[in-house]
């Protein structure tokens, strides 16, 4: 479907940055760096909710530290979108880490100080004193996820920005993989006090190579405005800008949202088709599709509009969903979320691509936090909903005979039919969601967008008074182009 402008719609995008000749390994560098970081916390905060549940057997003290984690993520993401925007990058990443490891080494002495009896007494203090700090820990270093995405602008060339996104991609498949297999295993053989060592030493090696690392950026510049912490008017003025980009927004959210189906749901139904160990093992198979994924859209990119790949993508993604449970097939369970993590990094590529693409660099990264706020919150939403229908309604419809005789020709006979039900129905929503987005106003707008972007001008730094915007702040009533400020 080819994208058209409609006559009585201004068009502007931000000039691209030229990055510096060295940029790509710079990039490479920082990317190896975050992969390091994202790992280790990711070990350390699956391993403690492994220690919890196994010490403890309490379903609840998991369930609120997982949900902690998310709410904060999505509290917290403008908060760090605004960080970054108002301080070189590099600063930033260093910032997270230190605090990270700060976090980390006061979790560790709690451990050492107190006997684990004290720190598992959920009735206690010491439990979620010493669950917050490393809570708190995991949650900071996220702000160099945010400060990574405006890294590609300033360092990798445009036409490598949806390639550079895969590999972003991969790293986050990275880090599921190993935390999925290593957090389990460092529990069961080494115990809690070991974990946080390795965590500690793994943290500090990743802030010592940080150290060693430049990135060439000018000093961001504040427009002269004091601003809150969380500067929720910037952000939305800077999502605002660039015509169609809140309703690809929303729609990644929508997408989240129905990915809070797999969420509450993909553990039940493989327990039900596999044991507890071998399920364990097929979710870290089956998670390197997450890899596969990013490799692929690091080699090939994502076509000349990202946007209208996005959409195939998600569609497609509906249409798996609804299948690979259609029959409680093991093989076809296990292959259905490979290939469905695999799509993944092409739709998280997709959006950071156009972002990096219609957004002035000055403003990607409350735009990015702005983005990650809805959609990290979507998907912990779907899934509290959706965990209680699924038990007290549609599992029990699909045991009675009513529900067998009414959806056996499509689901047929298993133990986990309800469950199958729900998936069918929420990858048939996706289809239609992905074919709507396809007709809308902002699809066409946003497309035709990103397409007659500029192409960089020798000379263009990544300075934030010099990078001119979109038909607000940086142009005059009539939609010109007003001149580059001066730079510092």
């Amino acid at each position: 479907m080819s994208a058209r402008l409609e006559p009585d719609v201004p068009v502007t995008a931000p000039s691209p940055i030229v990055p510096p000749a060295n940029g790509p390994r710079t990039f490479a560098q920082i990317l190896v760096n975050t992969a390091v970081a994202n790992v280790t916390t990711s070990y350390l905060w699956f391993a403690l909710t492994f220690w919890v549940y196994i010490e403890t057997e309490s379903v609840l003290a998991t369930g609120i530290i997982g949900g902690a984690y998310m709410l904060l993520l999505a509290v917290f993401a403008m908060l760090f979108g605004s960080i970054v925007d108002r301080n070189r990058k590099h600063r930033v990443m260093v910032f997270s880490s230190v605090v990270t490891l700060v976090a980390f080494v006061v979790g560790g002495s709690l451990y050492l100080l107190f006997p684990e009896s004290s720190l598992l007494d959920l009735g206690g203090p010491w439990f979620w004193l010493f669950s917050g700090i490393i809570l708190f820990g995991a949650v900071i270093e996220n702000m160099r996820n945010i400060a990574l995405s405006t890294t590609v602008t300033l360092l990798m060339p445009v036409e490598r920005h949806a390639n550079a996104n895969g590999l972003v991609g991969t790293v986050q498949g990275i880090a599921f993989v190993v935390t999925s297999v290593f957090s389990g295993l460092s529990i069961g053989l080494l115990g809690m006090g070991w974990t946080l060592a390795i965590a500690v030493s793994m943290t500090l090696v990743a802030l010592v190579h940080l150290l060693t690392l430049r990135i060439p950026e000018e000093k961001p510049s504040l427009d002269g405005q004091k601003r809150s912490g969380i500067d929720l008017r910037g952000s939305i003025s800077a999502v605002m800008a660039a015509s169609g980009l809140f309703a690809l927004i929303i729609f990644s959210t929508f997408n989240n949202l129905i990915g809070g189906v797999y969420m509450a749901l993909m553990d039940p139904y493989g327990l039900e088709l596999f044991s507890v160990e071998v399920w364990g093992i097929v979710l870290g198979v089956s998670a390197t599709g997450f890899i596969a994924g990013g490799l692929i859209i690091a080699k090939f990119g994502l076509g000349k509009n990202p946007i209208r790949t996005m959409l195939l993508v998600v569609i497609g993604m509906g249409v798996l969903g609804a299948v690979f449970t259609i029959r409680d097939w093991w093989w076809l369970y296990a292959a259905g979320i490979f290939v469905y993590m695999a799509l993944v990094p092409a739709v998280e590529a997709a959006e950071q691509t156009v972002i990096q693409r219609v957004v002035p660099f000055r403003q990607q990264g409350r735009v990015f936090g702005f983005a990650a706020a809805f959609e990290s919150a979507a998907a912990p939403i779907t899934a509290f909903l959706i965990a209680p229908l699924a038990e007290f309604l549609i599992i029990p419809y699909m045991n009675d005979d009513t529900g067998r005789a009414t959806w056996g020709w499509l689901l047929g006979d298993g133990e986990a039919r309800g469950i199958a039900l729900v998936f069918a129905g929420a990858g048939l929503v996706m289809v239609v969601l992905g074919v709507l987005a396809f007709l809308t106003r902002s699809y066409r707008i946003l497309s035709v967008q990103y397409q007659q972007a500029p192409e960089p001008v020798e000379g263009d730094v990544a300075d934030a008074e010099s990078t001119p915007g979109t038909a607000t702040a940086e142009t005059d009533p009539a939609g010109r182009a007003a001149p580059a400020a001066e730079k510092r």
